[in-house]
């Protein structure tokens, strides 16, 4: 007998079994390489937080950072404007900078600092200085003044402001004072009472390194950070961010496929979970190179990429509309970019930035601040925002249930308990609340930390997360987003998703962003469709054209009755378009100089005058 041909027989025989059973695998999910992939990756990261949760002392991202320093300490670790620091120089630092406010400000383990400062070295310093202290941050949106600084700032009981914006500090000083927070501005010298300068007394501080029993008792529970909510919908709330939470947030950019060469650019502010969590504290577990830019410039963007080397870039709302949007140039694919990671990219978008800018991998994540779930879509389907895969079910049961968005409330069986919607239906996504997956909420606003919690779900006493979100998933698993429950409106007995309607305006030629949202009209029931839309460089709104487009894509109810035409949109420092003002402002011209749009039937639209809004006030014309 022939054994080596009976052995290359039956080899032959296995190889061309299993590569049909791969063929007949990958015929049934043609993405079963990317979710054996995230597969591999998941079960590392839950073996790391395993591990973490056991180890002692405390394994925290500081320690990331400090390991990082020992490692790889002339790797630089933030490029900035002209200047560049290594691991090493923003370890010495930090030290300088916690020496001077353990001194000067008598900070100790547990307590709170408030950070109103901007994109730039000295906000990493500073929280990296914190933490090396025990210590908190509250990290203040810049943006914001006088009433809504002051209650950031109470949600989070700081004992000592750190700010660079002195002008904005100075109108809550009275306030600040009488509640006996010590202020400090990063300057060399003041002369305002109530204010004392930190730079000089960093630069007096040693560098030497501090003891970690100064942190002794941090452990995965304790609390790291306060991010606070965009606030679309009234003041910011302050979620509460513990060091599990960071180091599941840094974990994305693991997820994603950084890699320990990258070089990556946050813009995003310091400020908020995407360019603070997913941006710095990822980059830190990675232990690359971030280029940090004081905010976001369409116009030097890939001058910046180009400049800095730059692999990985962060998005966040309409930013990647706004890089589409800029003129275009002989070079846009001259850059070493590889991988975009962010959330808040329409299908549109996301085709016309790889046409234009060439093979970048996108990856799309949803998540909020605050929530206990999440998704990231690895597979890098346009348009989806994340993908379902059994072991993120396990650790994280959710469900999408289905949503009356006129009672706005679940709509309820017989029994009283919610009903799950079938695949390619639209649902509210909910996340059980449970040790594997649990919801903090909001620092010192048990009153808001309720109304996202919903009970009874499924059986009696269960609980879970409500996400605010309506999303659909598809046969093959993608998860889409719809809209947010608020953003939905409902007219004419029907549900009106903004998010569609908006992509259907920006099909027009003039268009070039669409805000859509809901107005209430007198004597009617629910909201009426209102689109604000910005138009291209030397165009005017074509009224004719936009109706005619309305009219073959949109259904009636869905079809926006009323156009106001602005320079720009409104957004959010996170780059999220503003609805909720707008709808209260409503549609009459007597009140608004924007210039305004009535779609009027089987006309098209026509300019909006106060005769129009008074018939339609009066119950004259009915919509």
């Amino acid at each position: 007998m022939n054994f080596s041909a009976l052995f290359a027989y039956i080899l032959y025989t296995a190889l061309a079994g299993l590569a049909l059973l791969l063929l007949l695998l990958y015929l049934r999910n043609p993405y079963i390489c990317q979710d054996l992939s995230y597969t591999i990756t998941a079960i590392k990261i839950a073996i790391r937080m395993s591990k973490f949760k056991k180890q002692k002392p405390f394994y925290s991202i500081l320690d990331c950072f400090l390991d990082q320093v020992a490692r790889q300490p002339h790797k630089k670790f933030i490029v900035f404007e002209e200047s560049s620091y290594t691991y090493s120089q923003a370890d010495k630092e930090s030290n300088r900078v916690a020496r001077a406010l353990s001194k000067h400000a008598q900070l100790k383990e547990g307590d709170t600092v408030a950070l109103f400062l901007g994109n730039e070295p000295q906000f990493v310093w500073i929280w990296l200085a914190l933490t090396k202290l025990g210590c908190n941050a509250s990290l203040l949106n810049y943006n914001i003044r006088s009433k809504s600084l002051l209650h950031c700032f109470s949600c989070c009981e700081a004992k000592v402001l750190v700010a660079d914006l002195r002008g904005a500090v100075e109108e809550v000083l009275p306030t600040l004072n009488q509640q006996g927070v010590r202020v400090f501005i990063l300057s060399e010298d003041c002369d305002v009472e109530g204010i004392e300068s930190l730079s000089d007394k960093i630069q007096q501080a040693s560098d030497q390194p501090l003891s970690p029993q100064l942190r002794a008792n941090i452990n995965l529970k304790s609390p790291a950070l306060y991010i606070y909510t965009s606030g679309t919908t009234g003041l910011p709330k302050a979620a509460v961010i513990n060091h599990e939470r960071l180091w599941m947030a840094s974990f994305v950019q693991a997820v994603a496929g950084v890699r320990s060469d990258d070089i990556i650019y946050v813009y995003l502010p310091l400020y908020h979970s995407s360019g603070f969590l997913m941006g710095l504290c990822g980059a830190i577990e990675k232990g690359i190179t971030v280029v940090l830019r004081r905010k976001f410039s369409a116009s030097h963007f890939w001058n910046d990429c180009r400049k800095y080397n730059v692999t990985v870039i962060q998005y966040i709302g309409e930013i990647m509309r706004y890089l589409c949007n800029t003129p275009k140039r002989d070079n846009d694919r001259d850059h070493k970019v590889r991988l975009a990671l962010g959330n808040g990219i329409r299908a549109d978008t996301w085709t016309d930035f790889l046409q234009r800018f060439g093979a970048i991998r996108i990856c799309e994540c949803y998540g909020a601040t605050e929530g206990n779930i999440g998704f990231v879509n690895y597979a890098g389907k346009v348009g989806a925002i994340g993908k379902e895969n059994f072991l993120h079910k396990m650790g994280c049961p959710y469900a999408l249930i289905r949503y009356d968005t006129e009672k706005e409330e679940p709509v309820k069986d017989s029994r009283g308990f919610c009903i799950e919607v079938p695949r390619g239906e639209t649902g509210l996504l909910i996340a059980r609340i449970a040790e594997r997956s649990p919801f903090i909420g909001y620092a010192k606003n048990s009153q808001q930390t309720e109304k996202k919690k919903v009970r009874d779900v499924f059986v009696k006493g269960d609980l879970y997360f409500n996400s605010g979100d309506l999303l659909k998933i598809d046969n093959e698993g993608f998860v889409f987003f719809q809209d947010r429950i608020g953003d939905t409106f409902r007219w004419k007995g029907e549900n009106v998703a903004t998010t569609e309607v908006a992509d259907h305006l920006l099909m027009v030629d003039c268009i070039k962003e669409a805000n859509v949202y809901g107005v209430k009209v007198p004597g009617h029931e629910g909201r009426i469709g209102m689109a604000a839309l910005t138009l291209k460089e030397n165009m005017d709104f074509d009224g004719k054209a936009a109706y005619q487009h309305v009219k073959n894509f949109l259904p009636s109810y869905a079809r926006p009755r009323f156009i106001r035409i602005q320079d720009a949109l409104v957004v959010t420092g996170t780059f999220k378009q503003m609805k909720v003002k707008l709808g209260e402002e409503g549609f009459n011209p007597a009140v608004i100089r924007d210039p305004l749009f009535y779609l009027e039937d089987n006309k098209g639209y026509v300019p909006m005058t106060q005769e129009i809004f008074s018939s339609i006030a009066e119950g004259r014309i009915r919509l």
